[in-house]
């Protein structure tokens, strides 16, 4: 499953730091290393020569690949520099604007905030009067920031964290006690970790999680083996059942965002999508959000369910 542009820019930020302490490392490992396929890393590498140490040019990053090891030409002498940089009014509001924002994130260890503001004060007193303008600007997270803060925390710190979930197969909020294994983003961010309810490895998207709380408890999961993502995070097997959906040209990106064995072109410009789930029922929702734009077309349980739970959403409303 392809990437979005957000997951390839966090790639990238850190693709730059793995290259520079492994030269002439192989594309196959590092591909493996970020879950993604050699294709994609390769297309990362392809964007990667255009960036450097100005948002205008200046020294730009000489990183190519024979198809097989991957060599950074110029690493120590842009990690290095020559002369200091030189912020312009734009480059300094920017990285202003979000230290100042992460430095407000709930969660923080408080080295790293206190390290943050240090930072911040030494690039205020480089940018001179171009700092002005960022005093004017704020930048708010949504709350999935602060859980993001808080499973980092658990995880450097080994501590057991208290979720209430939102589970949207049985819509319905659970308390539930995890040990988090990592982080990973898959156009969300999600945490990987050993559930303590249902004693399996669990994956949670941070924006379900209404509640959290760091516990005195030590983390102690399971020995797992890290899922491999490189295909997304939903990976069909070929003894899923069958499902085939049609869409109009409005429901289209039902094509982008779900795995699927085919998608095969309709007359008025909509796709005859055939997919496999390991419960389809959950694809009810699915039919719902499509509303107008596309359909189950089998199987027929599953189609008639789909109906059934729009007649009863409307009647709800005309209630």
């Amino acid at each position: 499953m392809a990437s979005n542009a957000i997951d390839q820019t966090r790639r990238m930020l850190s693709l730059v730091t793995y290259l520079k302490e492994r030269p002439g490392a192989r594309v196959e490992d590092v591909a493996r290393a970020f879950g993604v396929t050699p294709e994609e890393l390769i297309a990362d590498l392809n964007v990667l020569p255009m960036c450097g140490t100005s948002f205008r040019g200046g020294d730009l990053l000489d990183i190519d690949t024979d198809g097989e090891h991957i060599w950074w030409h110029n690493a120590d002498a842009v990690s290095s520099g020559g002369a200091p940089l030189r912020l312009a009014a734009d480059e300094a509001t920017a990285l202003l604007v979000a230290a100042r924002a992460v430095a407000t994130l709930p969660g923080l260890r408080e080295g790293d905030r206190e390290a943050l503001v240090r930072a911040t004060a030494k690039l205020e007193a480089a940018a001179g009067e171009n700092a002005g303008a960022s005093s004017r600007v704020s930048v708010t997270f949504e709350s999935e920031g602060g859980v993001f803060a808080e499973v980092d925390r658990a995880i450097s710190e080994r501590r057991r964290l208290w979720l209430r979930y939102y589970s949207p197969s049985r819509d319905e909020l659970t308390e539930r006690e995890v040990d988090p294994v990592r982080l990973f983003v898959l156009g969300h961010t999600y945490m990987e970790a050993w559930c303590r309810l249902s004693e399996a490895r669990r994956t949670f998207r941070l924006d379900r999680v209404a509640e959290i709380r760091l516990l005195d408890e030590p983390s102690d999961p399971p020995a797992v083996t890290p899922r491999d993502l490189s295909a997304g995070l939903v990976q069909p097997s070929p003894e899923d059942p069958e499902v085939v959906v049609e869409v109009g040209p409005g429901g289209r990106w039902v094509a982008e965002y779900y795995p699927h064995d085919s998608a095969e072109e309709l007359p008025d410009g909509g796709l005859r999508i055939t997919l496999r789930a390991p419960d389809p029922a959950s694809l009810r929702r699915l039919a719902l959000r499509l509303g107008r734009d596309g359909h189950i077309v089998s199987p027929a349980g599953l189609a008639d369910a789909a109906r059934d739970a729009a007649r009863a959403a409307l009647a709800a409303y005309d209630g």
